[in-house]
């Protein structure tokens, strides 16, 4: 089984106990709809698409499990290394990379690193792109606009 499949087969069984049909169903719905963009923006900047699928995957996870996204960026990095490590999924330094995405992916008005760039983009083109109905968020509309540029849309 690949890496990703076999994360995939964790974080759904995490997702499967939330009773919440509804708050569930919006979980995997995120999560697989922000880890096929970050797969796809991975590609395109060179990157390794694996490794970002992998950090979409379980960035939000712990608000999922925990019903709150108070901090839940830097605590789901924390969640990720924990999952990774148990795993053993990655080295350390793919670990190191997957975790510094989900610890920056909530904080979308500055640049860090590459990968960390990937799972930001992920996370609002899905955010935008999911319910074209809703009003794109201010702090994701200048890098909405850039995404729109890169990829012609």
């Amino acid at each position: 089984m690949s890496r990703l499949k076999e994360l995939r087969k964790y974080v759904d069984s995490e997702l499967n106990k939330m009773e919440d049909v509804d708050k569930r169903t919006s979980a995997i719905n995120h999560l697989y709809g922000v880890s096929l963009a970050a797969t796809m923006i991975a590609k395109k900047r060179g990157l390794d698409p694996e490794l970002a699928a992998m950090a979409a995957m379980l960035h939000d996870l712990h608000a999922y499990k925990i019903g709150s996204y108070d901090d839940h960026a830097h605590k789901g990095a924390e969640l990720a290394r924990e999952i990774l490590e148990d795993l053993d999924l990655t080295d350390a330094a793919e670990t190191d990379t997957i975790c510094s995405a989900i610890y920056h992916h909530d904080d979308k008005l500055t640049v860090d690193g590459l990968m960390d760039e990937v799972l930001k983009d992920a996370d609002v083109i899905h955010h935008c792109m999911n319910d074209m109905s809703k009003p794109i968020k201010e702090k994701e509309q200048a890098r909405f606009d850039k995404l729109s540029k890169e990829f012609g849309f």
